[in-house]
């Protein structure tokens, strides 16, 4: 890739990705998987674009990549890397992963569902135009209580984050097996004063993702991840995809994540950051997927079996064009679950995500026809540059994004 492009794609995307060094370890090749039966292949120059994007792992921003590029256009698979950096075997192509703030898009869908359903009395069971103090009255306070549902779902609600564990790498390192809860980081959040009047700028966070996982249960009376697992991944047969809720580790298959750390004596060092807890992240960020299961996901989902109708508008649009991003002023980017990005000529929708040692990204055009979806193990993946390896794979499967 050349640099004008990987500035142009550092810019556009918001990965939340990051290069770092890394150690050395044997070299595993690119792996590439056949195609189903009756699915065709990408053209020749395609495959060998995402065969050199992942090409050369581990490296000193990764340590393995899994892609899956689908669509009416074709389709592809491959790995590379290896599975950890002790015995420098193969990544396991169908390993489960950190999926983190993919889990946003779960989410959505799930809001979205309810939103579309109607209670005994002809009521919905949830409208998105409802202050979401309307059903959180004991959690969210006065002061946030004109903040509507749909501001939650776009980012617009000026909810601030919970304050986290600290401000260092080791201070998040040191508390990584915290448990913490949703009500608890709400109320924190809530503590503080609004960043802004809900609706008049955008800001991504995941508290806003927080409160609706809050809601989803306060509807239903279920728990949150019993009602994902009942509306989305029960009926697409994603058996690969779950919440690990309390559980620090990554149950079956998976391939070691890594962070590049300040070693005592100077220089740096990598640790292995596979069992890390993440109830910080819950309905924002905790979900264990596979490439496989979000690409079904993927299609299910722009198709419109998910979440049917005019809902689904809901999350292929932007808030109005007036709202612009808090502190930037740049354009707001994010829709009900999703954003969206000009990618080699298309409009480009998806979500990426980053928990320590993943990162991944679904994303598709809205006529599905191309797909991708990775996971990459950076060793810097919550880090504020974007990761090497990562724009590569975008730009092998979409083409470079558009200048200005």
């Amino acid at each position: 890739m050349n640099p004008r492009t990987r500035t142009l794609l550092a810019a556009a995307l918001a990965l939340g990705i990051a290069a770092g060094p890394a150690a050395p370890a044997a070299f595993a090749q690119v792996t590439a998987v056949p195609a189903e039966a009756g699915v065709h292949t990408l053209p020749p120059a395609g495959a060998t674009a995402l065969r050199a994007a992942i090409a050369g792992l581990p490296a000193d921003d990764a340590t393995a990549a899994l892609v899956r590029v689908g669509g009416t256009d074709g389709s592809w698979r491959g790995s590379s890397g290896v599975h950890d950096l002790v015995s420098g075997r193969p990544a396991d192509p169908a390993a489960r992963f950190r999926a983190g703030s993919v889990t946003k898009v779960f989410t959505a869908a799930t809001v979205l569902q309810l939103a579309g359903e109607r209670r005994p009395d002809g009521a919905r069971k949830l409208d998105l135009d409802r202050t979401a103090r309307h059903y959180l009255p004991d959690l969210i306070p006065a002061a946030y209580g004109q903040i509507t549902v749909r501001q939650l779902l776009d980012h617009t609600s000026g909810i601030p984050a919970a304050q986290g564990p600290g401000d260092t790498l080791e201070e998040w390192y040191a508390h990584r097996f915290d448990l913490q809860t949703p009500r608890a980081m709400l109320a924190a959040a809530t503590a503080q004063a609004p960043e802004f009047a809900p609706g008049r700028s955008q800001h991504y966070l995941n508290i806003n993702y927080t409160v609706l996982g809050l809601l989803i249960e306060r509807v239903t009376g279920d728990s949150y991840a019993h009602q994902v697992g009942e509306r989305i991944l029960r009926p697409l047969g994603l058996r690969s995809t779950s919440f690990p809720g309390t559980d620090p580790r990554i149950r079956g298959p998976h391939n070691h994540g890594y962070q590049v750390f300040d070693a005592p004596g100077g220089g740096t060092e990598l640790r292995d950051v596979t069992v890390w807890g993440v109830t910080d992240g819950w309905a924002a960020g905790d979900i264990i997927s596979t490439t496989a299961d979000l690409e079904r996901f993927t299609q299910a989902l722009f198709s419109g079996e998910v979440v049917r109708g005019p809902l689904l508008e809901e999350m292929f649009t932007l808030p109005a064009s007036s709202v612009r991003t808090y502190r930037t002023g740049e354009p707001a980017q994010y829709s009900a679950g999703l954003s969206v990005m000009t990618l080699g000529g298309r409009e480009v929708w998806g979500k990426t995500g980053g928990r320590w040692g993943y990162n991944t990204a679904v994303a598709a055009t809205r006529d599905l026809s191309r797909t991708l979806v990775y996971s990459v193990n950076s060793v810097d993946a919550k880090g504020h540059d974007r990761n090497a390896t990562a724009m590569d794979i975008v730009v092998a499967a979409f083409g470079a994004p558009k200048a200005g």
